[in-house]
């Protein structure tokens, strides 16, 4: 007689297939966040066909549904796909490219919808095997402020039933297919978008004395900026404060009236993030009026601190590893790149861990024009998810019963 892992295993490359079916289809029709109206109505008749209602939210561009075990039992895990694409033309050449001009699942959000498509498709198949609810929430609107994620907790989908932990998923072509990658605790940075604009007076370049030159305040402001960071990040947790977009409408013979620029903080310390807000205003202020100018600062708060918990972590890498194997678990350290799952992380105890996609042959990163997966991976992904399902409702259950 089969093990239940032996099942999930069989059920997942028995699915194989599809499940690429799906994750191409997906890739030739990616939308932008906030328009994932087909994306949505593909997930809920995918969903039906494997006998699971689902229900929309967010006008319709949101999927949540629920698997109910047919074991007794009152507990709940919710499992997480995001489903927008990014504006980036496709380079790629094989014949499931975008459809979409100018749009592209450059992030792999297509595999991780078909992930937890295939993952819902086996749960459905061994629900007489467990108790309780899995929650399966499809979220738009990922890769934009606010995200996705925080509309979806405001809308009450962890609560009824209330779930006692999130897991989550990101494709990483960095790890090798067949990997996972996991960090306990702070994992991923806090982000905000930061804009400022020196304002001075306008004039001909020959004329100094007439003109208040806002590119020099500007100038100033990057380079205290850059050394207040540097020299006040808290240490052990790395933070960054990075500017890569300058406005500047002057020509050789011509200062302009002002000048913008665009960027990013990013940081592990959520009360250093709140001082750092108080110090860019008052370091920008400062130079502003001792070259005459004036600022005006405007700072988009964003993704929280994505956090591990560190129980949860524990025990999905203990699940993981009779799933996958011990030598295929890896350490992460900090990563400065942000992800509107925190949002959930702050909600209840969340898991987030990286499926490794890596294609040998391929040179290609996250974001990028080129990026594909080894969909080999959407074995290793929906086997692992179910695995972890069933055992967290299957530990949530025994600690009860003690």
């Amino acid at each position: 007689m089969q093990s239940i892992q032996q099942q999930i295993n069989q059920l997942a490359k028995q699915f194989h297939t599809d499940t690429i079916k799906i994750r191409r289809h997906l890739h030739q029709y990616p939308e932008l966040s906030g328009h994932e109206l087909q994306t949505a109505d593909f997930i809920a008749k995918t969903l039906y066909s494997y006998g699971i209602d689902s229900h929309k939210l967010l006008n319709d561009t949101a999927v949540v549904a629920h698997i109910e075990g047919k074991l007794q039992g009152k507990h709940c895990i919710a499992l997480r796909a995001d489903t927008d694409a990014l504006p980036i033309t496709e380079t790629n050449t094989f014949d499931f490219i975008s459809k979409n001009k100018g749009v592209m699942h450059a992030c792999g959000h297509d595999a991780h919808i078909a992930n937890i498509l295939a993952t819902a498709r086996i749960l459905n198949d061994l629900k007489h095997c467990f108790a309780g609810t899995i929650t399966l929430l499809f979220q738009p609107s990922e890769e934009m402020f606010p995200g996705g994620a925080i509309k979806l907790i405001e809308a009450g989908v962890l609560d009824k039933p209330k779930a006692e932990a999130v897991i989550g998923c990101h494709v990483s072509p960095e790890i090798e297919t067949g990997k996972i990658g996991l960090k306990s605790g702070d994992y991923m940075a806090s982000t905000d978008e930061i804009y400022i604009t020196t304002i001075g007076k306008g004039g001909h370049a020959a004329m100094p004395e007439m003109f208040i030159n806002p590119l020099m305040i500007m100038s100033e402001i990057l380079l205290e900026l850059e050394h207040f960071c540097q020299q006040f990040a808290p240490k052990g947790k790395p933070s960054v404060l990075t500017f890569g977009k300058i406005i500047g409408e002057g020509k050789t013979n011509i200062v302009p009236e002002s000048v913008r620029i665009e960027g990013t903080l990013r940081t592990f310390d959520d009360t250093w993030r709140k001082q750092a807000y108080q110090e860019i205003e008052t370091i920008c202020k400062k130079i502003a009026e001792k070259r005459g100018g004036k600022v005006t600062i405007f700072i988009d708060k964003g993704y929280p601190v994505l956090i591990n918990d560190e129980k949860l972590t524990r025990q999905c890498e203990q699940i993981a590893e009779t799933c996958l194997g011990k030598q295929n678990i890896l350490r992460l350290n900090y990563r400065m790149t942000a992800e509107d799952f925190a949002y959930y992380s702050h909600y209840c105890p969340a898991f987030f861990f990286r499926l490794g996609t890596q294609i040998e042959a391929l040179d290609t990163n996250l974001h990028s024009a080129n990026f594909d997966i080894n969909e080999d991976a959407l074995i290793y992904g929906p086997a692992l998810m179910t695995s972890l399902a069933l055992n967290l409702l299957k530990d949530e259950s025994d600690m009860e019963q003690r």
